[in-house]
């Protein structure tokens, strides 16, 4: 694999496993002030960037060795609606920054597994913030966001609230694969 192409794939292994715990501490949170549904999605997003985690190890399947990871990582543990506009700022940051900078130098080296898996995490990504938002606007108007249930695929860390797809958009993958949170 082309040495940036590697770089980037495990500073994005990092930053989708820090999110990956972050959300899991900001899901606890979130049901300590009575927003067992934010917690839910967080619990169920934070799945998802182990997906995406997991598509970056991965495509990195030929690296070995020991390696400084720079990561971009959001911390602090404020109220659940920081926590929420906290989520939204990460997940912007990677579709409209970090990915398509990542992308465009994996496909100017041909790499297609690393393209692969970041077009899954970016299109997934989108999702993330769309749902963050809609449960940040229930939190501010003092509710509980309402998905009584929250669908992961484990393809590609798509997020669907409220009933999983016949096929995920993103993958392709079938109904029956997602993970109900």
């Amino acid at each position: 694999m082309n040495a940036m192409t590697a770089q980037n794939l495990r500073s994005a292994f990092g930053g989708e496993s820090q999110a990956h715990m972050r959300y899991l501490v900001w899901a606890n949170k979130a049901e300590k002030e009575g927003f067992p549904n934010v917690g839910r999605l967080f619990k169920a997003i934070s799945f998802a960037e182990q997906v995406h985690a997991t598509g970056h190890f991965k495509a990195m399947k030929d690296e070995s060795g020991d390696f400084q990871v720079t990561a971009g990582a959001g911390f602090g543990l404020g109220t659940t609606s920081e926590n929420l506009q906290g989520a939204i700022n990460g997940e912007n940051f990677e579709v409209e920054q970090m990915y398509p900078a990542y992308i465009a130098v994996a496909e100017l080296q041909n790499e297609k597994a690393a393209i692969q898996s970041m077009k899954f995490a970016i299109e997934a990504e989108k999702v993330h913030a769309n749902l963050y938002s809609e449960a940040k606007e229930a939190v501010d108007g003092g509710k509980d966001v309402d998905f009584s249930e929250v669908y992961v695929c484990p393809i590609c860390g798509y997020v669907e609230a409220n009933g999983a797809p016949d096929k995920c958009p993103i993958c392709g993958a079938k109904k029956e694969m997602f993970i109900k949170y």
